[in-house]
């Protein structure tokens, strides 16, 4: 069975260095053409703009060609096909399948069935592997290393698929992690439970001040509306957390803000002109991180 990324947890620590170096090369030179033949297949049955884009630049500048689709209604699940048979029948068709999909464990099922290599691209509020690797590359191009590093996450950490990766992947580095959360939105417990196992240092709160002042990232992220099984649970935490540039005065001098994005109101406008916020030049890091996954999946790098 071919190898594929579901979840940062297929990736060893060398692995994950490897790609953050193949990056780094990429983006010293992101015109690459040795992919020249192969066909991708990016599935969306979820919306995205940046991972879906970025994936699609990715393949472009390898030399390879992109099919497939931006959502699910113009497929055959829209008839009533499974997803085993969806991937089955596309597999036939290209060397390796990107997909996005709305239902944790999709990109299991496919990786199952599938006789090329499958990235997932998100799972639901499950994991989102490549978009960790792109967190990690922003974290070490600003920090200069990846170990030992003061990382406060806040937000929705319950269902921020983003957050899961990131604490799996950072946990070979030694960190010590703040968890910044409603009660509503704690983080799940088997990523406590992982740590605890592992003897890595961690606590937990509500305030987002308290952790402003000592943490080397701060990783924001939004409440997503469309995780949650109840719209009136979503209404009382939306706006749980606003970041402004008023807050920042004692930060340290290299602390970088990070946010998978999109953002809604979790951090105001006048951040973006801080020294501390990377979260554009994260995103933008993403097609070469993405470019190393792909090239290294299908065994060029």
């Amino acid at each position: 069975m071919p190898k594929s990324l579901i979840s940062i947890q297929d990736f060893t620590k060398e692995e994950m260095l490897h790609i953050l170096d193949v990056a780094r090369e990429f983006e010293d030179n992101r015109e690459q053409n040795f992919l020249t033949g192969k066909v991708i297949a990016c599935l969306f049955f979820e919306p995205s703009t940046r991972t879906r884009l970025s994936f699609e630049a990715a393949v472009n500048r390898l030399g390879a060609r992109v099919i497939g689709f931006p959502d699910n209604r113009n497929t055959s699940q829209t008839k009533g096909e499974t997803l085993e048979d969806t991937i089955r029948i596309v597999s036939n068709y290209v060397d390796m399948i990107v997909m996005r999909h709305p239902m944790a464990g999709a990109a299991d099922i496919a990786a199952s069935v599938a006789t090329v290599p499958v990235i997932n691209a998100g799972d639901g509020a499950n994991q989102h592997p490549t978009q960790t690797l792109l967190d990690l590359y922003a974290i070490r191009k600003t920090q200069g290393h990846l170990e030992r590093l003061n990382v406060n996450l806040v937000g929705d950490l319950k269902y921020g698929r983003a957050v899961h990766s990131l604490v799996d992947a950072l946990s070979f580095f030694n960190p010590r992690f703040m968890f910044t959360s409603p009660q509503e939105l704690t983080i799940p417990r088997k990523y406590l439970e992982m740590l605890d196992i592992k003897g890595i240092p961690y606590c937990e709160t509500e305030h987002i001040e308290d952790g402003l002042s000592d943490c080397d990232i701060l990783y924001m992220t939004r409440v997503q509306q469309e995780r949650f099984p109840d719209v009136e649970e979503y209404e009382k935490v939306k706006d749980v957390y606003r970041l402004e540039a008023s807050m920042l005065d004692n930060v340290k001098p290299g602390m970088k803000i990070l946010h998978p994005l999109p953002r809604v109101n979790e951090i105001a406008t006048d951040v973006d002109s801080t020294p501390y916020a990377y979260y554009f030049q994260q995103a933008g890091g993403g097609m070469y991180v993405r470019m190393a996954i792909i090239s290294y999946l299908l065994g060029y790098r």
